[in-house]
């Protein structure tokens, strides 16, 4: 039988390589793509996201977790295309218009993944139309906005303005997160929901799109 606490245990060490051959080990075996992803990868980002939520890891730890889950990822994907593994929800996620810091929206992107939720990022230097016809387009549950710099962060409230002119508002979350941003600001804009970082972001976004 698969072992999915070792899984779960090398990927928090980031042994990227034996995480990768555990899972191709397990498909071998006849477990599905979707217990391995479930019950290996997923369960051990949750508990990097919560460690990194408590200051027990850090950045680096996150990273090279992440970096394990993908190379798990590569090899079930393709045994995922024949299941019907029913999607969760989806993400548009980005750094808004003038700013350039992804660190911060990097990080959100991999929590959310470690959900299991779609997630489409467009980067940095986003403008509030980029954002909203993405998600038109996408069918997202969420439209997820970062900023870092005081200067940058009104761009979210264009995002709110545009989502309310482009018919979407009632069908689409808008969350804001960044170092200036707060709840009050989040309120003051009229977007629905503020998470002060990646591991609550990604708490938060989970709790949407299963409602």
């Amino acid at each position: 039988m698969a072992d999915f606490e070792k899984i779960s245990e090398l990927m928090q060490k980031g042994k990227a390589d034996e995480v990768k051959q555990l899972c191709a080990d397990a498909l071998a075996e006849g477990i599905g793509p979707k217990e391995i992803l479930e019950k290996g990868l997923l369960s051990a980002m949750n508990i990097v996201g919560a460690k990194f939520k408590n200051n027990e890891v850090f950045v680096p730890e996150v990273l090279i977790a992440a970096r394990a889950m993908n190379f798990g990822l590569d090899v079930l994907k393709p045994a995922m295309v024949g299941e019907d593994i029913e999607e969760i929800g989806k993400v548009v996620i980005g750094t808004v218009k003038g700013d350039l810091h992804d660190i911060g929206k990097n990080l959100v992107k991999i929590m959310m993944e470690g959900k299991g939720l779609t997630v489409i990022d467009l980067g940095a230097d986003v403008s509030a139309e980029k954002f909203i016809e993405t998600a038109t387009r996408e069918g997202a549950n969420i439209i997820a906005c970062s900023a870092l710099l005081t200067t940058t962060m009104t761009q979210m409230e264009s995002i709110v303005k545009a989502a309310d002119d482009a018919g979407i508002r009632d069908k689409i979350t808008i969350m804001v997160g960044g170092a200036p941003v707060t709840q009050k600001f989040c309120e003051s804009i009229g977007a629905d929901i503020y998470a002060a970082d990646a591991a609550t972001a990604s708490e938060k976004a989970l709790e949407v799109c299963t409602k």
